[in-house]
This record gives C-alpha cells, structure tokens and sequence, in this order.
C-alpha cells in the first residue's frame, strides 16, 4: 500500500503539471482583419504545381488570389497588408490524419488521457467533444507545418467518431473544421502463418472467425434498426451509425494483413458505404483490389521496421512509391507509440518517401491534397487555391527536409497563429544564459 502522505504528494504533482499545462497555453488568433498579400515566395499548391514567385492574397480568411508575382501590378493590388516572402516556399496547413492530438497529454499521468472509453461497439462515442484545444503538444506540431488534424478515439472494435479540427481555437466549437466525418472499425487480426502447435493455430483461427462475425451481426442490427419506421427503445449506439448508413460519415477500416484486408472489403461490398483503408502494411499485395473498388489508403507510420522478418529492410520507406505508382490515393500518418508528439515527424515521412522514389510535389500531396480528399474536406483546404481557406505557411527551406523545415509565418483560415512552443522558449531561455 502506498502511504497516504505519498498519495497526496503524487495528486499534488499532477494538479501542478496539468496546471501548468493551462498556463503556459498559447492564446488563439483573432479572427482576420486586414487582407494580407504574400509576395515572392516560392508556392507549392499541393496540387503537383509549383509558381516560382508567387502572389497569394487572403481576406476574410480566404483565398482571392493565386497568380504568379509578374502577372500583378502592385499599384493595384488592394490588400492592407503585403509581406514579402522573396526566397521562401509557401505551403498549404499539412495535414495529420488519425491523430490523437488533443485526446491526451502524457501517457503515464491517466488524468491528462481522454482517447479510449470501455466497450466494443462505440461509435456513439465522439471525440468532438474531448478534443482540448490548450493541449501543450499542439504548439510544437504547428511549429513544422502541421495546421489541421484529424482525430479519432481508439480501443475496441469500433472506436468512435472522428472530427476534424484547425490546430487554433478557444474550444472545439471554434476549432473544428468538420464534425464526425467517419467512424473507426479495427478489423480483427488474422494470424499470418501456421505454427507447429496445429491447436493454437486453430484455436485463433476459431477467434478470428467469431470476431469477424460479431462486426458482420452488429452492422446487420444496425441496418435493421435504420430501417425501422418506430423504436420502443432508442439505441445511443445504432442512432449514431444513422449517418453512416446515410453516407454522410466513412468507414475508416483499420486493417494490415491481406487476410484483414480481403475480408473488410469484401465484407462491405454488401453496403455501399465509403470506406478508406487506414494502416495497410499489405495494401501493396493488393493494389489491383483497392484500386476496383476505389479505395484509398491512410498508410501507416513510414518510420518504422517491416513487419516480417523476411520483408526487405526499405519496404516501410518504399510503401508510399510503389502505391502511388499502382494508381491509389496515398495520404500518411503518424499512429503508434508516442504518436501525438510524434505528429510533428509528418513532414519528414513525406520527404522520406521522396528520398525512396516518390515526386517531391507529389508527396507534398500525401500530408495536404490527398488527405483533404480522403477525409473530404478538399473544397475547403488542401492546396493553396482561390476559394479554399487562407490555411498555409511560409518556411525558410524545404518544409519536407529536416534541416529546411523552418516555418516563420504560418496562418489558419486568414488568422496568423503564434510560432513558438515550450521547447522554443527553453533553447530562448538557456540560449541566452550560456549562448553568448
């Protein structure tokens, strides 16, 4: 047991670390004010273009212009505000797909992790409304780009709902940029190769098949609820997936294995549902597949170790190439260990998958245009285009290039956000103890 005195010194330390969270949070931007004209920059659409010298202007938070810098007359250019951006790149807001920012803090301290709740079956479970807007890890994710995030709840078979958010906000009403845009199904794992032990292997085999019926009996009752004209009872669980069923939210399938894979699509052949494959290690085994049935892939983290033991060393590197040379919409993300300060790696798996191959425009549009059209919001941002939200930054070097990556002006929806985080004022801080 552990002594009461020590109990409450530990509780202490909590309250004192998650104050300190709330008050070393960063004031969100007020809303545009003045139009803003970006001149000179180098601008990476998102869309596979590039305009050398570029002019884009914003007001109200959208984008009004998209020329390149020769084509305007700077006397009759009306914006109230020009910054000139002469050997910089302009980028859209990166975007990180299934994400946990904003559903935890730190992992050791359970009071700071909001990203789970018990059950199998949850997508009335939303992480809407537990997103935290004053979360300290935001600020160091904004510093590399990244600007919009998708974020889903994990555990169990179905998770929950995912939103989508603007890394800016005072709460989740001002930050979010689409409610419930899909629900998060785990696929069962299928076992991959038989052992000795002819036992075990039929044993998990027995569990696959059970977990797989339990997604197919649950998806059947749901259906016939929906279909039903009256209730006796309201079902929290099955009113939720109304709106999947109506197609108004996706599937995002969880799956890795070309067994899981296989199976999930098949499964939903039977509904005419959008489904997006998320993870997808053997999606490459069955690009002719995906690519029928029109399915895009969130790959899996790039920085990271194959699979099997058997695979080639580069294959995670070389993943985002050899499914975009097939034909399918590729967009990448950061789950697994450490994930929510991981997100800020993002940009970095984009230029890892252009050292192995891929376009460096094209992979750009791996963390901003695909993922727009994956998770559908491309009509609103995405790219730098007339239209579409003023979500973009200017970096000193190339965004996708740790040793470029230097975000120094970075705006959301026409708001220019603060570019700093608690790792930038230590290295201020120290710096200007020892620096000199």
């Amino acid at each position: 047991m552990i002594p009461w005195k020590n109990k409450m010194k530990n509780l202490l330390v909590i309250i004192a670390c998650l104050l300190g969270f709330s008050a070393t949070a960063q004031t969100p931007a007020a809303a545009q004010s003045q139009s803003v004209l970006l001149l000179g920059a180098k601008a990476h659409v998102g869309n596979g273009k590039i305009i050398p010298n570029s002019a884009v202007g914003f007001v109200d938070g959208k984008i009004n212009m998209v020329l390149s810098a020769i084509d305007i007359r700077m006397d009759s250019t009306k914006y109230d505000k020009v910054i000139h951006c002469d050997g910089k790149h302009l980028y859209p807001g990166f975007i990180a797909p299934n994400s946990r920012l904003g559903l935890v803090e730190i992992s050791a301290v359970r009071a700071s992790r909001d990203q789970q709740e018990v059950g199998q079956f949850k997508p009335h479970v939303r992480s809407l409304i537990a997103y935290n807007t004053e979360s300290r890890i935001t600020p160091t994710v904004r510093t590399n780009g990244v600007l919009i995030a998708e974020v889903a709840p994990i555990g169990g078979v179905i998770t929950g709902t995912s939103s989508i958010f603007n890394l800016d906000g005072w709460n989740w009403e001002d930050a979010v940029l689409k409610e419930d845009n899909g629900i998060h199904l785990n696929w069962p794992t299928a076992k991959t190769s038989m052992g000795s032990d002819k036992k075990k292997d039929g044993e998990w085999e027995k569990k696959y098949a059970k977990s797989v019926e339990e997604i197919k009996q649950f998806f059947k009752e749901a259906e016939a609820y929906n279909k039903a004209d009256f209730h006796l009872e309201i079902n929290i669980r099955f009113e939720s997936m109304k709106s999947v069923f109506s197609k108004k939210k996706k599937v995002f399938i969880h799956a890795n294995r070309v067994q899981e894979i296989t199976d999930a699509i098949y499964f939903f052949d039977d509904y005419d549902f959008e489904i997006v494959l998320v993870g997808g290690y053997d999606a490459w085994l069955l690009s002719d597949l995906l690519k029928d049935r029109k399915i895009p892939v969130i790959l899996r983290r790039v920085h990271d170790l194959p699979m099997n033991q058997d695979d080639d060393v580069d294959l995670p590197y070389k993943m985002p190439k050899i499914l975009a040379d097939k034909g399918i919409l590729v967009s990448l993300e950061n789950s697994g260990r450490m994930e929510a300060m991981g997100t800020r790696n993002l940009p970095f798996y984009a230029g890892t998958a252009v050292a192995y191959g891929v376009d460096k425009e094209a992979a750009l549009s791996m963390i901003t245009l695909n993922t727009a059209k994956i998770l559908g919001i491309d009509k609103v941002v995405g790219s730098i285009e007339e239209g579409k939200y003023a979500t973009l930054f200017i970096s000193a070097g190339d965004a996708l290039d740790m040793r470029g990556n230097q975000v120094t002006l970075a705006f959301i929806q026409g708001k220019q956000i603060e570019l700093t985080n608690p790792q930038i004022e230590l290295w201020k801080k120290y710096d200007g103890k020892y620096g000199k």
